[in-house]
């Protein structure tokens, strides 16, 4: 899989740019705050129909415009997005998408920037975003299950913040109760599959950047089971009303990383946490290659400068097989790193991308 071009206008600080990428690698370098990462985030945005960075979707639209639109062509199609007045519309080779489920999969890219660094060392809010996003990559069925149950929990806690002055809606909790589990329980099943095959494939990675020296385990700790789920809720329900918002749920559930067998977030140096991170990402990577049978394109947003030469290494040594496009402040670093012909650089200054002879 790979972007061949991108039209952009008045997307961030890019006005109006036309690039062509190189099949392979991509370089785009200058100061910081010129645009670099804007233009990364296009390409995000195209993928998964949501900025990785935003709040809102208006913060996306340069200063003082009311609009601004995205045209990504890519090896499979062409991906077109428009924003305007805080709302999108995005169309999938001509065809509009209605629902963000249906754009996931399309276009498939996996974003390394110096905050999935902390992957390991951050709470579970952190690994349980980092679960949905690459869950719904590798299944659209998961998207609709995910997008179904945090539907039915806002209107559950709607429920029983509203029973503080109708006592009588007490009757139907219930039955949003049921609706929760029932599409609770197939997301269960669908992390606790994705915990154990990207487990395997980060264990291995772990090992080969550590040189063997330790060894890292991933295991999915869910909140509530299929077994449990509806009594958690029944036994939870005063606690709940008390509370005024949901206990226990899916939306609780976490990654639990183990180093030697130890939680590396109490136990592990900070390098140890960073070799995991690094090797959840590049598990990511090899993951969606088995699962989908393409190979996603790879964004390197300033990542490189945060790791020292031995993970550089194995980091870098994917981009033989993926598009690869890295932001830097100074190519020349870089550039001795990476033994190809085929690479293309783009100087980024004062959101104008030129390409460099």
């Amino acid at each position: 899989m790979q972007i061949t071009s991108l039209n952009l206008k008045n997307f961030r600080n890019l006005l109006e740019q036309q690039v062509e990428l190189a099949p392979h690698i991509n370089i785009f370098y200058g100061d910081n705050g010129q645009g670099k990462t804007n233009f990364l985030e296009s390409l995000y945005f195209c993928a998964t129909g949501r900025s990785h960075r935003a709040m809102t979707d208006k913060e996306l639209i340069a200063f003082d415009e009311t609009d601004a639109f995205v045209q990504l062509k890519y090896s499979e199609g062409k991906i077109h997005v428009h924003l305007e007045n805080g709302k999108k519309g995005i169309s999938v080779n001509g065809m509009p998408i209605k629902k963000l489920g249906d754009l996931l999969g399309n276009l498939v890219i996996v974003m390394f920037s110096p905050e999935d660094l902390e992957l390991a060392k951050e709470g579970p809010g952190v690994r349980r975003r980092f679960m949905d996003m690459e869950i719904c990559k590798l299944s659209p069925l998961y998207y609709h299950e995910l997008s179904s149950y945090y539907r039915v929990l806002r209107q559950r806690n709607n429920l029983l913040k509203s029973t503080v002055r109708e006592r009588s809606l007490l009757d139907t909790i219930p039955v949003w109760d049921e609706a929760l589990v029932s599409h609770g329980i197939k997301i269960y099943k669908l992390r606790k599959k994705f915990v154990e095959e990207i487990g395997e494939i980060a264990a291995l990675l772990y090992q080969k950047i550590a040189g063997g020296i330790d060894s890292i385990s991933l295991y999915y700790k869910p909140n509530v089971t299929p077994d449990n789920f509806l009594d958690k809720l029944t036994r939870f329900r005063e606690r709940d009303l008390k509370l005024t918002t949901t206990t226990a749920g899916i939306h609780k559930d976490d990654i639990q990383i183990l180093i030697n067998e130890r939680d590396i977030r109490a136990f592990g140096s900070q390098g140890q946490q960073r070799t995991a991170s690094l090797s959840l990402k590049l598990a990511e990577i090899e993951l969606i290659k088995n699962v989908k049978n393409k190979k996603p394109v790879l964004l390197l947003d300033d990542v490189l400068s945060e790791l020292d030469e031995k993970r550089q290494k194995h980091l870098l040594s994917l981009i033989k097989e993926v598009q690869t496009i890295i932001t830097c402040t100074g190519m020349e670093d870089v550039l001795k790193k990476i033994s190809n012909d085929d690479t293309k650089i783009f100087y980024v200054e004062n959101g104008k991308i030129c390409v460099k002879q």
